[in-house]
């Protein structure tokens, strides 16, 4: 028969063994919620940024693009007002920290959206390089160890020509260039100018979407997307992964 004091001992063992399994199982769910995250970087200008959305840090389109993804994917903003995508442009992303910054995040997949600050008179003199420049960047991040899933994005429309931005220049010049690097390299497009086409309302200044627009641009993004992130993946992705997984076929 146990004696008071044995029964005390073993009591408290136990308790200590349940403590000690409750943490356990804790580790073990924050390493796999580390392990399987695939990581999204979204580039471009004010527009990626937020500007002229409200709470910006919750409505910006990254943010809600990583909510229509969900648990399992880090999307995170590389927006920068004023950004363009020629080198020679007034405000070149390739000098940015967010550029930076987005390289050394190691991303398996990256959306690509540039070219409405380009429309500028100022920089689309150096329009000759658009293509080149673009192309570029592909290969700058195409080259990265994660191995990304490129997507460039059209434009969206102009509904006010400001700041010296156009809605010609953007649709008639900036967009078919964009469509000759996505053929050449073989890439998919997505066409945030026909998701935003007749949606004047949700740009108030006539450039950028508010939050309204946002949300539309995200769920355009989400949705051209999805179709390759669905099912490719097998088993865990770690957070210092070299590659996301091919889906299958691809």
């Amino acid at each position: 028969m146990q004696t008071s004091n044995q029964r005390n001992i073993r009591s408290r063992g136990m308790r200590k063994y349940s403590i000690l399994a409750a943490v356990v199982i804790c580790l073990q769910a924050a390493t796999v919620r580390a392990e399987e995250v695939v990581r999204v970087a979204c580039v471009g200008d004010s527009i990626t940024y937020g500007a002229g959305v409200a709470n910006r840090g919750k409505n910006n389109y990254p943010k809600v693009l990583g909510g229509l993804l969900g648990a399992g994917y880090e999307s995170r903003n590389f927006g920068v007002s004023g950004a363009t995508l020629l080198k020679k442009g007034d405000h070149p992303y390739w000098r940015t920290g967010a550029f930076k910054a987005a390289t050394e995040f190691k991303p398996h997949i990256v959306i690509i959206k540039l070219g409405t600050n380009d429309s500028k008179l100022q920089n689309w003199k150096h329009k000759a390089q658009y293509a080149i420049d673009l192309a570029a960047l592909v290969d700058h991040f195409e080259a990265l160890p994660s191995r990304p899933k490129i997507w460039l994005c059209k434009p969206v429309p102009v509904y006010r020509d400001r700041w010296g931005i156009t809605e010609k220049v953007v649709k008639g010049e900036v967009i078919p260039l964009l469509e000759g690097v996505a053929k050449k390299k073989k890439l998919p497009v997505i066409d945030l100018y026909k998701a935003l086409s007749g949606a004047k309302e949700h740009f108030p200044d006539g450039v950028h979407p508010n939050v309204k627009g946002a949300e539309i641009l995200a769920k355009a993004v989400y949705k051209a997307i999805k179709g390759a992130i669905e099912g490719p993946i097998k088993g865990k992705v770690k957070r210092t992964a070299e590659r996301l997984p091919a889906k299958a076929g691809s």
